[in-house]
Parts: structure tokens; sequence; C-alpha cells
């Protein structure tokens, strides 16, 4: 489908230039962050990146959290990351018992979160959660699917601790998926092919889990919070490898629902005035229904979020037009960084760049006039954790009614690659992550 534009460039970067505002550099993180106090009022604030690999968004996300963590009550982070690789750094950051005996983020695409940017930002929140009481500290919480073998494993070492003759039981409900865990893909061909599947027996173990609910809470309600939750990742599992082989559409809608699901039961667990904080691309906390995703039949949290909390959800997009990124060939393959190739004549990030700004914020929630202007069609970047800039068009480009799809954007003219952690050990190798820097 062709992008189509009704204004000139020239023009739109011109009112664009007049409406956005300049940003300081994230050498002054404080400074930076202090632009952002706009949408301290929001229940949800969802903050993107046009790429995985990218330093500045990761600095400035975790200069914008700090800001809303310290100064407006923020106490959720939730990512775009598995629930029990999270829980092990919200061990951390909160001072929960041992930490550092398990390894957490060593599968593909681990420079995701084993980086030097996001490593920096744990110690900051550690060091500002010791400062206060339990209650009142930040949580940090994966949102996504794909942890299926470490799901199931935290189940059962929860009730191997609480209820030995319940694990047992566990046990023979998940050995339907047991021939799968190192490699969740085949499971789901395998019941294409047969037509049999394991949901029935994951479903079974969470209501299993669930009927105890009172008995184990009484123990240790947020032990059991967790293994309740990593019993529902494995349900959302069970069904996204079978959905990859019906299609990409009916697993993104899984995955996507499943986050969603899974941030309402975080707030909700923290209380009525809870306040949470999201990282997630762009493609995630951008409005689908905006954009070529939804007209495929796509949607995604960031549509859930507008239409639960309306106004009390903010999502701020993160774009660039150059510079490096870290990113794989290829699913699985070795990262390395690569140059981002220079933004396309009909984008929205070349709207950006000629409006002049090196930095800048601009939000279009109160401005009408500023939201028509950019409500126009146009296309838009997303680079993940495969980056192909041969194919750029092709493969990473697609269609987006930008102020439909965003309340904000922040705009970094050239960008960086993250940096890997040194000494980081081998692909699967325990490890006291985040501490090897």
């Amino acid at each position: 489908m062709s992008s189509l534009t009704t204004s000139p460039i020239g023009e739109l970067s011109r009112r664009l230039r007049a409406k956005a505002q300049p940003l300081p550099d994230l050498h002054a993180p404080e400074a930076f962050a202090a632009h952002f106090n706009v949408f301290a009022d929001a229940k949800i604030v969802l903050l993107g990146e046009a790429s995985h690999g990218t330093a500045e968004f990761y600095k400035a996300r975790a200069a914008i959290t700090h800001r809303l963590v310290e100064r407006h009550g923020f106490r959720i982070l939730a990512l775009e990351a598995d629930w029990p690789d999270a829980a092990e750094l919200d061990r951390f950051i909160r001072q929960h018992g041992a930490w550092g005996e398990r390894s957490a983020f060593v599968h593909f695409p681990r420079w995701m979160w084993r980086n030097v940017e996001f490593a920096h930002f744990l110690k900051s929140m550690r060091r500002w959660n010791a400062g206060r009481a339990p209650n009142d500290r930040l949580e940090l919480r994966g949102l996504d699917v794909y942890s299926l073998h470490r799901s199931r494993d935290e189940v059962l070492a929860y009730l191997d601790r609480v209820d030995p003759q319940e694990a047992a039981a566990a046990r023979r409900r998940y050995s339907c998926l047991t021939p799968y865990l190192e490699a969740p893909q085949a499971y789901g061909a395998h019941a294409l092919a047969t037509g049999r599947n394991c949901e029935d027996a994951a479903v079974d173990q969470l209501v299993a889990l669930l009927e105890q609910r009172t008995a184990y809470n009484a123990k240790d309600g947020e032990k059991f919070f967790d293994a309740e939750q990593n019993a529902r990742v494995i349900c959302a599992a069970e069904g996204y490898y079978r959905a990859m082989y019906r299609g990409a559409t009916e697993s993104w809608n899984l995955r996507d629902s499943h986050m969603f699901e899974t941030l309402t039961r975080v707030l909700e667990q923290r209380g009525p005035d809870a306040k949470a904080i999201v990282w997630a691309h762009n493609s995630h906390i951008g409005d689908a229904g905006a954009t070529a995703m939804g007209e495929s039949g796509e949607f995604n949290i960031g549509q859930f979020c507008r239409a639960r909390f309306r106004d009390q959800a903010a999502l701020i997009g993160f774009s660039t037009d150059r510079g490096r990124v870290m990113a794989a060939d290829e699913w699985g393959a070795a990262p390395r960084v690569k140059s981002v190739l220079p933004s396309r004549p009909d984008s929205w990030e070349r709207v950006f760049l000629d409006a002049g700004h090196a930095r800048s914020l601009t939000n279009w929630r109160a401005d009408r006039a500023l939201a028509s202007d950019l409500s126009l069609r146009r296309l838009e970047r997303a680079i993940g954790v495969i980056y192909r800039p041969e194919s750029e068009r092709q493969s990473h480009y697609f269609d987006a009614h930008l102020s439909r799809q965003f309340d904000a954007m922040v705009w970094f003219e050239e960008t960086s690659a993250v940096n890997p952690l040194v000494g980081a050990p081998a692909e699967g190798a325990p490890d006291v992550y985040p501490f090897g820097l």
C-alpha cells in the first residue's frame, strides 16, 4: 500500500519546528527528563523505541522513568521481556531475597537487556529503592510470552516449596510439554501436524493453582503471584507457539493480548492507585489501529491501553534519522553494530529531520492543530532485533497516521548502538548479570 501525503514536506516540517520542544543532551539526564513532567498525571506512560539496539533510547527512557518514579509516584516498570527474566532483575532492584543465583537474559536477543545502558539504570534504581519502605519500591516486571521452559521450571520450583504433592501432579500435567521445552517451535509444528496439543494440560495446571489461591497466598502472596503469572505464561506460550504456524497476525495478537493482560494484573496487584511505565517497541506501544498493522488485523498493547484507560494512558514514540544500531541479520544470529540508513524522503522521520532539532519532544495531546498536521499517512520505520538495510523499504517501513498512533514523539537526529556488557558469559552459561561491568 502506498504512502499518501496532502501537504508539502517543507511546510509540514516548518510547522513542526515551531511546535517541537528542543531537549538538552542526555549528559544532563535530569534536565532532559524534566520536560516529561507533563505526563505525570497519567496512570500508564508507554515509552517506545524505533529499534531495540539503540543507546539513546535506553538512556532517555531511563532518565524519564527515574523522574516519574522519584517525583510522580510511578512504582511499576513493565518491560517487553519475559516474566522470569525480569523477576530476577526485580529481586536485584528491590533487594528481594537472594539475587544472582539464577541467570537472566542469556538467550537471543540478549543484547536488548544485557547492555551497559540498562545495567546502569538497574543499579540507579536499586540505590533509589534502598531508601524506601519495601511496599513503596519500584518493581520490575516482564510482559512477554516466550519463556515456556523457564516459566515451567518456576512453577514447579514454587510448588516443590509449598506443596510437594501438588508439585508431582504439576509435573504430570506438564509432561505433555516436556519434550519440546528446548525447542518450543517444534511443539507448534507437532501440534499442527498431528492435531494434538497440550492446551488442556496447561490450563488444568493453572486452574489447580488458582484453586489453592487462598492457602498459597496466606504463605507468601507475592511468591504466589509470581507462580500464578508463570502458569499463565505457560498457557499463553503454548498457544503462541501453535499460532506461529497458523499465521503472523494470530501469533502477534496472542502475544500483545498476553502483554496487556499481564500489565493489568500487575496494576491490580499493586492496588487502585498504581501507576506504571512500559518499555516496549513503538510497534507495541503505538496504537496499531492508526497503522498498516491494524489494517491487516493486528492489534497491540498501546491500542488496548487507550481503549481501557483513555486519557490516563500516554503513548510516547521514539525515533531517529540515522546512526548505528545493534542488530542481527536473522533470528538467532550473532548481533553486530550496523549503520542505520538515513530516512526516506516520504517518511515521518524525514519530517522530523527537516524540522531541524537535534533532539526534541513533540506533544500534541492538547494541540488539535498540531495533531491535525501530523494525522497524514506517511511511512514510518521500525527496526527490531533484525535489521536488513539492503531491503529496508520492504522490511522496515510501514504506513502510519502519526498523531493517531502516538500522543507524543521523542526525536534524536542521530543515534548510536547499545554497548554490550564486557565479559558476559557464553550463551546459556550461568552468570550474575547485571553485575558484569
